[in-house]
């Protein structure tokens, strides 16, 4: 019997994992796509869709997300450019330590995590109190 090894490593179905915190209710194989309301802010119609290769960061867009809706975090393939999101990139941390992006291209859902721990929820409850208060002094979020 012939047993041959490669020296290649196994491809991975991922070159990079891109998760997105939500609301919606999405099924395998939709597209997350701009010009549909924004989870955040005013609820205007996003200009961008975001994502972010941390875990951490997705739950908190899940957790921070307008609506009633059960919390999501959905993995989420690109089909075109990132940059990162100015948002948080700079303005809140220096770099990208979040690795939060922003894109206009849209998103293809290719799973969802359903085993994930919410933050403490008086953090949680602390970071919407921030944000009201700055949305109070006419400060938005999400720069769209």
């Amino acid at each position: 019997m012939n047993d041959i090894k490669s020296n290649t490593p196994a491809q991975s179905p991922f070159s990079q994992t891109y998760f997105h915190g939500t609301k919606a209710d999405l099924k395998i194989g939709d597209y997350i796509e701009t010009g549909i309301n924004s989870n955040y802010g005013q609820n205007n119609k996003a200009n961008y869709i975001y994502l972010t290769a941390t875990l951490d960061a997705a739950i908190w867009g899940a957790e921070l997300a307008l609506g009633e809706g059960r919390e999501r975090i959905y993995l989420v393939e690109t089909t075109g450019s990132l940059e990162d999101d100015p948002n948080l990139t700079d303005k809140k941390f220096k770099g990208n330590p979040t690795m939060s992006y922003r894109s206009k291209h849209p998103f293809k859902v290719v799973g969802e995590i359903t085993i994930w721990q919410r933050h403490p929820s008086e953090q949680v409850k602390a970071m919407k109190e921030h944000l009201a208060k700055l949305k109070e002094q006419g400060i938005e979020a999400i720069e769209d």
